[in-house]
């Protein structure tokens, strides 16, 4: 039994609660349980219980094992001075105060059903642990979570963004430019977009923004992807300028060896990606600002749309000809942007401003987005829960990686509903 569930049993009273008395034998009544604390220091403050005849009030701390009181070394802070009492999972010793007081504990003894289904989760080698326990599971309820996932899923990717603001020094333009070039590497290139972002300069960019050969020069020499023995005049003229910004601006590009093309749609190779952001740079004016100010999707999937260069038409990577196709930013690519770079920050702009009607407009947009299609979706769809937007993926998406992945079922709503829900039926199924 870990501490974690202690704790949650705890706080929910998912213990027995007659005939309680601590490990010397005096009974105890829970009269307030406390209120949890997630910072340092005791587990749950402003208790209040009843020992014996007299009613205490102040601060309870869990623990495993009682021990463990020493192995983190509470009887050597003060803060856990204001202990009235010790809830454990097994006392294998008494414990004291700094002063040398020792604190009244109790073994807490877990409702069966809570157990059951715990130990199922633990076992559980399901895709979803606790999908088995979904049988009857009101849909209203899991409509109710999947909205609580998606405002934790965009706050905390706002929250991300946060220490790119700052260095930024509050520039939303330009940290609005990052998160974009990140986005257009998607999650396999995520990584050398971004490090492209950040190597080019912004002064660089406003330079060549009004002569696109320049732009992709610059950008596509920062990434790397310049070869050193040019394969044709195309790649020699973006070599030759890449060269004198380079000296002009002492740049240095990132590590070529950070990008990866393996089981990639050619139509998403690093090359194409850039070339289609440096369009959109060069068309691009007052991007952010026109953002902040559009009301429809419609408006910002037009602000986004760009295009690769002639070259391009018939190019995947340098000097190798294929068969001629426009290689616009197809719509999907665009939604994705809107989902991982502009909502995000659209969000946080909102939250630092107090704007209750951005707030809400993101997420209408979210709804108006088709749902995603990746692995993660297509596992959801395996076991039944089918999405109809981006807002209901972007949820699942938060729900599997926050929380499933990382086994955190105590901490998460869904979860937590699962182990207080009491059924004859379903405990005949656990058990």
């Amino acid at each position: 039994m870990n501490e974690d569930l202690l704790q949650y049993a705890w706080q929910c009273k998912l213990f027995k609660m007659t005939d309680l008395q601590t490990t010397e034998g005096i009974p105890v009544e829970i009269i307030d349980v406390g209120q949890l604390n997630k910072d340092a220091g005791p587990d749950f403050f402003n208790a209040k219980i009843k020992i014996g005849n007299t009613i205490w009030a102040g601060n309870i701390e869990i623990h495993t094992l009682a021990s463990d009181w020493y192995r983190h070394h509470h009887d050597q802070d003060e803060r856990y001075n204001t202990i009235i009492l010790h809830v454990v999972g097994k006392s294998d010793l008494s414990i004291q105060r700094e002063n040398g007081e020792t604190i009244p504990q109790i073994e807490l003894e877990l409702e069966k059903h809570v157990m059951d289904k715990y130990k199922l989760l633990k076992q559980s080698d399901n895709w979803i642990r606790c999908k088995p326990l979904w049988e009857g599971l009101n849909k209203d309820f899991l409509q109710f979570q999947l909205s609580h996932f998606i405002y934790e899923r965009i706050y905390r990717k706002g929250k991300e963004l946060l220490p790119i603001l700052q260095q930024n020094k509050n520039d939303w333009a330009t940290t609005f430019y990052h998160s974009l070039i990140k986005s257009f590497g998607m999650r396999a290139n995520a990584l050398p977009f971004e490090l492209t972002g950040k190597s080019t300069p912004l002064r660089a960019i406003v330079q060549e923004k009004a002569d696109l050969r320049g732009l992709e020069a610059l950008l596509l020499g920062q990434a790397h992807l310049i070869n050193e023995n040019p394969r044709d005049s195309y790649e020699a003229d973006l070599k030759k300028r890449y060269e004198y910004q380079a000296r002009k601006h002492t740049l240095r590009p990132i590590d070529s060896s950070l990008w990866k093309f393996g089981r990639m749609r050619p139509a998403n190779f690093p090359h194409i990606k850039i070339v289609q952001f440096a369009d959109l740079l060069h068309h691009s004016e007052h991007l952010f600002s026109k953002i902040k100010e559009a009301k429809e999707l419609d408006d910002i999937r037009i602000l986004l749309k760009c295009q690769a260069s002639s070259y391009w038409e018939n190019h995947y990577v340098f000097g190798k000809e294929t068969k001629r196709k426009s290689k616009h930013l197809d719509s999907a690519s665009i939604d994705s942007l809107i989902i991982n770079a502009v909502v995000p920050l659209y969000f946080l702009y909102a939250e630092r401003h107090e704007d209750e009607v951005m707030h809400e407009r993101c997420l209408k947009w979210l709804e108006q987005i088709p749902p995603e299609k990746n692995k993660i979706i297509e596992g959801w769809e395996s076991i039944g829960q089918k999405a109809s937007n981006a807002y209901q993926t972007q949820a699942l998406i938060e729900l599997k990686t926050q929380y499933c992945n990382l086994n955190k079922c105590l901490h998460c709503s869904i979860g937590q509903h699962l182990l207080c829900r009491k059924t004859e039926r379903e405990c005949t199924k656990i058990v």
